[in-house]
């Protein structure tokens, strides 16, 4: 039996293909004007891992598309479940931090709201104010 490919489904995946595309290119686009990987690898002073580094977020995307467009799954028991969300959790912590960083936003909010002494503790409460949330959010309404 011969299968035909119709110009509605050919449609569908060159749009699909385009738009994953451009969201892709987005990202990368993004991360890249952040500068997180060179000013993760400054930080860390891990200079000579600069090329793992750069391969690991690769890795990562690539997994996380394949495990988005498959129907695959981890059946990873409960308490394992926990190391993959705490690296999610630090990517997404680490893209924020980078984008207040770029933007500047931290001392510009600390200048208008006359704590530029207490900037330290200004971002130590911000920080702290979110992981109570994060908590709070998974004791109180996450049931596993």
């Amino acid at each position: 039996m011969e299968k035909v490919i119709t110009l509605e489904a050919l449609a569908t995946v060159l749009l699909g293909l385009g738009g994953g595309l451009a969201v892709g290119s987005g990202l990368v686009a993004f991360i890249s004007a952040l500068g997180i990987i060179p000013r993760l690898v400054q930080i860390a002073k891990c200079y000579s891992r600069l090329v793992h580094l750069e391969w690991a977020v690769i890795s990562g995307v690539l997994f996380g598309s394949i495990m988005t467009l498959t129907d695959a799954h981890l059946a990873l028991p409960e308490v394992v479940a926990v190391i993959p969300g705490f690296f999610a959790g630090m990517f997404v912590g680490m893209l924020a931090a980078a984008l207040t960083e770029v933007l500047n936003v931290m001392p510009v909010l600390a200048k208008r709201l006359g704590v530029d002494q207490g900037i330290f503790a200004f971002l130590f409460a911000i920080a702290l104010g979110k992981v109570l949330g994060s908590l709070f959010f998974w004791f109180v309404y996450v049931t596993l």
